[in-house]
């Protein structure tokens, strides 16, 4: 059963740090895979060892489902194909930093659609202050970014918006995790085209350390942030929700640095400083609104906008 969204924001905060902190750091590893499996590849090669997993630890009860609940399973599924393949293509070409900055755009422009008051607004726009800057950092840089990586990435960034809203309609719509782990086989099947060659060129290869960073990278990018994000859905409006994904840049750029050696200049490092400071602020924005606020009464549903 859906949470209301207004109640115990600082455990939603919380699974939203935690899912920023472990999608890049699976991001990184999975970079390591690109140059034997291609991006696309390793995208079908994850999808699927997530939702195997999970299919095993939850066993989702699926008999009785209405139209409308297998509908947002399914929807939920396309965005989650369409987000990942098109972001692992763009990180192939771009750096991780950069790539989850300008991925970053989908949700920030959903949080400024959302936005019903003038501090939700001013936190939006130092957030997107501060992807300015990690743009223009990557223009700026001794090594200009790939255009066509760009490109693959606000394809991702479209597709974000539609797991956004896709993931809290299945929040409210499916109880447990049910939702997450229909949706991840839907995924599977959807880039199965492209993950047939990639499971028979490991298992040609008979490289094993292949195998185990895939795993790897199906649990941090996969696994551990989708739960954790639709457990915070439950917990956080769309809008808040939305603003908080600017930290993902940070732990980004953090996770390039330590996993692939990739540098931080001083003005990504100031950029990620606005980022993290509106993320803060929504933060604190959200815990002081849950705490001022009578609580209304529980339905059991999240208030969705619609389009």
């Amino acid at each position: 059963m859906a949470s209301n969204p207004s109640s115990r924001p600082a455990v939603g905060v919380a699974l939203v740090v935690g899912s920023c902190l472990s999608l890049p750091f699976g991001a990184a590893v999975a970079a390591q895979l690109f140059p034997a499996l291609g991006a696309w590849g390793v995208t079908s090669l994850r999808i699927g060892l997530a939702a195997v997993l999970l299919l095993v630890f939850v066993r989702p009860r699926v008999r009785g489902w209405t139209r409308r609940q297998w509908g947002a399973a399914v929807l939920f599924g396309v965005s989650l194909a369409g987000m990942n393949g098109f972001f692992y293509a763009g990180i192939e070409r771009v750096p991780l930093g950069p790539a989850v900055a300008i991925e970053f755009l989908g949700p920030l422009i959903l949080a400024a659609v959302l936005t019903r008051r003038l501090l939700d607004g001013m936190w939006v726009g130092i957030a997107l202050i501060g992807m300015a800057l990690l743009g223009l950092d990557g223009m700026l840089g001794a090594e200009p970014l790939d255009l066509l990586g760009v490109f693959f990435i606000l394809i991702a960034a479209g597709f974000w918006v539609f797991y956004i809203r896709m993931s809290a309609r299945v929040g409210e719509a499916i109880p447990g995790s049910g939702g997450l782990v229909v949706g991840l086989l839907v995924a599977s099947v959807l880039l199965l085209p492209v993950g047939i060659p990639t499971v028979a060129a490991v298992g040609a290869s008979g490289d094993m350390s292949l195998l185990l960073l895939a795993l790897l990278t199906a649990v941090l990018s996969s696994v551990i942030p989708y739960s954790f994000e639709l457990a915070a859905l439950r917990r956080l409006p769309q809008r808040v929700f939305g603003v908080l994904l600017s930290l993902e840049p940070a732990f980004a750029t953090l996770a390039g640095w330590l996993v692939l050696g990739q540098s931080a200049t001083p003005l990504k490092l100031l950029a990620i400083g606005l980022v993290v400071a509106a993320s803060v602020g929504t933060a604190l924005g959200a815990r002081r609104d849950a705490k001022g606020a009578e609580p209304p009464p529980f339905t059991g549903t999240i208030p969705v906008v619609p389009n």
